[in-house]
């Protein structure tokens, strides 16, 4: 049987064995101190160490943290504003330095947490404060450019770094919310009936165009055809008196009155009323003194136009 001393020995001797490895978790660094004093940092998987010398300080987690913020903030025109956002940060890298203003900057995780989210909502309300309240909803972007550029910095001494601000919820008080939706509504309204006014413009414009393209046609169309009946007219006139010559001079040669010509026009006239006067009242002396005069009239007519006679006043 081993004497007590060696057994105390091999105990003492295996506790240390046991005490000199150390297992560090994936995502995690550890920090080691030598009396208080930082001595250096161990990567993840098992490692080792001196015992009762070195002492593991801290466990850094290089992994992803989010936080979740509610705030408030006032517009430059005095509109308060509510935040609902969600931060995403990190261990800026592995460098020994990054990880040593992690384990030594803040007393704990909580300080670190008040410090950031403090930070953040500093920043918004700074951002905000130099805003009016129509501007603010649709500034989501500007306000994280803004706070990462304010802020990396800061976080950069601290060992971390801004990943991502997602501002999830933008709210205003609810008499302010009504203001805007009256706002938007009546902007609504004036746009509909803008483009209502536009559209009646346009279409009583082409209305007019069409209009006056219709009478400008009709005018031609009238004018062409008062033209086509003048000459009608007027090659009907020509004809009548060629013919009425012709049988003037085949009269003449027959030694007959030529007041016959007058005559059959005269009741050929009289025809042409009955046949196309469609209804129209057309009074006529019908007495034999009456026709006798109408006679009478167009033989002196005929006289004062006759050729021979004014080649011989000529």
């Amino acid at each position: 049987m081993l004497p007590v001393s060696t057994i105390i020995l091999i105990v003492f001797a295996l506790l240390l064995l046991f005490l000199s490895f150390v297992t560090v978790q994936q995502g995690t660094i550890a920090v080691i101190t030598v009396f208080g004093k930082y001595r250096r940092i161990m990567q993840p998987g098992l490692n080792m160490k001196i015992p009762f010398i070195e002492r593991v300080y801290r466990r850094v987690s290089i992994q992803n943290r989010s936080v979740e913020l509610e705030f408030q903030a006032i517009t430059i025109d005095q509109a308060n504003v509510y935040f609902k956002a969600m931060l995403l940060y990190a261990v800026v890298n592995t460098n020994e330095e990054s990880i040593k203003n992690v384990a030594f900057k803040f007393i704990d995780d909580r300080s670190l947490m008040q410090a950031l989210v403090r930070t953040i909502e500093g920043s918004i309300r700074g951002f905000v404060a130099t805003k009016r309240q129509a501007e603010v909803l649709s500034q989501r972007r500007e306000i994280v450019t803004d706070v990462k550029e304010q802020i990396d910095q800061t976080l950069e001494t601290w060992g971390y770094h801004l990943l991502d601000l997602q501002l999830n919820d933008i709210t205003f008080d609810e008499a302010i919310i009504k203001s805007m939706a009256q706002v938007v509504a009546s902007n609504n309204l004036k746009a509909a009936a803008e483009n209502e006014g536009q559209a009646l413009l346009i279409t009583k414009t082409k209305a007019a165009e069409a209009e006056g393209n219709a009478i400008k046609i009709a005018a031609e169309a009238e004018r062409l055809a008062a033209q086509l009946r003048g000459q009608g007219v007027a090659l009907f006139r020509e004809e009548v008196a060629k013919g009425m010559t012709q049988a003037a001079k085949e009269m003449e040669q027959a030694n007959l009155d030529t007041s016959v010509i007058l005559f059959s026009m005269w009741t050929e006239a009289i025809k042409n009323f009955a046949e196309y006067g469609k209804g129209n009242v057309i009074f006529l002396d019908g007495s034999s003194d009456g026709m006798q005069r109408t006679m009478n009239e167009m033989m002196a007519m005929n006289k004062l136009m006759d050729p021979k006679r004014i080649d011989n006043k000529k």
